[in-house]
């Protein structure tokens, strides 16, 4: 079919559909036979607000203390305490002493299928936390075999780490995020085998690197960018190894004063170097921001060892394969489309939430595993052949889905902004889980409350704190070498004292962890909570969004990241490789 042009009923903007996009659809409308599958649409929303819905479905670094409906003990939740939905602690939601199918209810045909949808995610119970295989790590979600962490949020194989996301085999790390395979790290972001970095980003194979940007290759470096294979740099500048250890001294970083005056320094000196247009490596035939080791991807955002796939994001444990619109995990899924946090071994899944261990064949359901053949299925595991949680044999379940789907193109769900949600698009957002202002959307697409109110979503108000901070933040002693054991009784203030939008906790504490940390690695403890310093740390992130703009250098055409206004010196990959190599 040829490409077409159509208007977003979301934000009103048009946007085009190609040839290959109907391809897709059409791949995805044969699976379990054209009756069955149900014609998959063309899409009515652009790429971007399908996206943002996505991203709405998912739950990101934010947990409560409330009870299990289970047990009436407390929990620690992704959940809080004013959320209408039953929650059961996580052991107890993966035991055998409950079956989601006995919430299991037979369809209505006089009803909407969201209604209806809706109706039974208030009845079937959902877990605390969407974790597995944790050891000493209770305080971790969207994380599976974790040992020794805390706050630690979609991630994997890790031990000894606290206040990070998205790492995956790493070790003994403090404020991270996006790691892969390194160590000893802190306040860093983008990481391949990467052995102490400290404030700094986008690094690969480094070691002992502080303040720096873009390094590949390099050892003991402070304030560099852009350095391959380098050693005793400062502010790209070589010294001896005797000179750079003396000028290292000589910084003092133990120091808060010392340390926040060199981090000025270096982000002026890092301002003015070249960027390459898009990062990414090892690819062949992709379009989009942070890709690699994958082929024919295109508008995409963080994949790792992708292969045809389109509009995804955040796909980073190998591999997805054959995929469109689908955000989050991966894990050897194939097939998958308009779906969030799916993957382990899964495939066939359509316009799903939490949907993984070998999910097969599954439309519509939210936190099933392990299980094919579902149809508008809510917290199932290991079952086939399901609707509403209720169970059918094989016949019936052939016959009814496709009158089901039937239903939903006839009788629509419509929201209250009159958009019309038929057979093929994603969960309205009167069906999510999750407070937007607790999930992964508001940090990529953020809101008001009022907007999000008005989109449809629900709003978490922030709990009020009666803390009784013990120490200022201007008490702090500035030297690590003052800082005393009694530290680890103190509730510190933050230093925005919650005056700030990066959701501040406004006071905090260390741990006896944290404290080793720091006197290990020489550096003083930090004067923000984990949230603004997660904020901060991500601030420079790159953009999901892409636009035309010239080489600064060969003036060719590229698509990038960074925005026609913004001021940095953007290189096109071929120009970028010959200024660095």
């Amino acid at each position: 079919m040829e490409s077409q042009t159509k208007n977003c009923q979301n934000c009103k903007k048009d946007f085009v559909i190609d040839s290959e996009d109907f391809d897709f659809y059409e791949k995805m409308s044969a699976l379990g036979g054209s009756a069955l599958g149900g014609k998959v649409p063309a899409p009515t929303w652009c790429p971007e607000c399908r996206a943002m819905r996505r991203f709405a479905a998912r739950d990101f670094r934010v947990m409560y203390k409330r009870k299990c409906d289970w047990s009436g003990e407390n929990i620690f939740s992704i959940f809080s305490k004013n959320s209408p939905y039953k929650v059961y602690e996580r052991d107890i939601w993966w035991s055998d002493k409950w079956d989601a199918v006995e919430y299991g209810q037979g369809y209505d045909f006089t009803k909407t299928f969201f209604e209806q949808l809706k109706e039974l995610t208030f009845k079937v119970p959902q877990p605390g936390q969407t974790a597995w295989n944790l050891v000493n790590s209770d305080y971790c979600a969207g994380s599976n075999n974790l040992k020794n962490c805390y706050l630690v949020f979609v991630s994997t194989n890790n031990e000894y780490c606290m206040y990070s996301s998205w790492i995956n085999k790493s070790r003994n790390s403090i404020d991270v995020t996006r790691a892969e395979s390194s160590e000893g790290c802190y306040e860093s972001f983008g990481l391949i085998k990467v052995s102490k970095a400290f404030f700094s980003s986008d690094c690969e194979d480094c070691v002992d690197v502080w303040f720096s940007k873009n390094m590949q290759g390099c050892m003991n470096c402070v304030g560099c960018v852009n350095l391959r294979n380098k050693q005793y740099h400062i502010f790209n500048q070589s010294y001896t190894k005797e000179e750079y250890q003396k000028k290292f001294l000589e910084f003092d970083f133990a120091s808060f004063k010392n340390l926040e005056n060199f981090s000025t320094k270096a982000e002026e000196f890092l301002s003015k170097s070249i960027v390459r247009c898009v990062q990414g490596k090892h690819n062949f035939n992709v379009s989009g921001e942070y890709i690699n080791n994958s082929k024919n991807v295109r508008s995409s955002y963080y994949v790792q060892n992708g292969e045809d796939c389109k509009y995804v994001q955040h796909l980073m444990t190998p591999s997805s394969k054959d995929c469109m619109d689908f955000s989050l995990w991966g894990q050897n899924a194939e097939l998958i489309y308009e779906t969030s946090s799916s993957g382990e071994d899964s495939s066939r899944v359509k316009f799903s939430y939490r949907t993984y261990r070998n999910a097969r064949d599954c439309t519509y359901c939210m936190q099933c595993s392990g299980s094919s053949n579902l149809f508008g299925c809510v917290g199932l595991q290991k079952k086939q052949y399901c609707i509403l949680n209720k169970q059918y044999t094989k016949e019936e379940y052939e016959a009814l889905v496709p009158k089901i789907i039937e239903h939903m193109n006839e009788m629509p769900y419509i929201d209250k902004k009159q958009r019309i949600f038929k057979y093929g698009e994603f969960f309205p957002a009167e069906i999510l889980f999750f407070p937007y202002n607790d999930t992964l959307a508001f940090s990529y697409f953020p809101m008001t409350k009022d907007e999000a109110l008005t989109e449809g979503y629900v709003w978490e108000d922030p709990e009020e704190k009666n803390y009784k901070v013990t120490l200022e933040t201007e008490k702090i002693p500035d030297h690590i070498k003052d800082l005393k054991n009694e530290i680890l009784n103190e509730l510190i203030e933050c230093a925005h004292k919650g005056q700030c939008s990066c959701r501040c906790t406004t006071a905090f504490k260390i741990t006896k962890q944290e404290l080793d940390f720091y006197r290990a690695n020489n550096i003083p403890m930090p004067r923000l909570c984990h949230n603004c310093r997660h904020v901060r740390r991500t601030k420079n992130q790159r953009s999901m969004k892409l636009w035309n703009r010239k080489c600064a250098k060969c003036q060719s055409d590229i698509e990038t990241s960074y925005a026609p206004e913004r001021p940095e010196i953007v290189y096109c990959e071929s120009c970028y490789n010959n200024e660095v190599a």
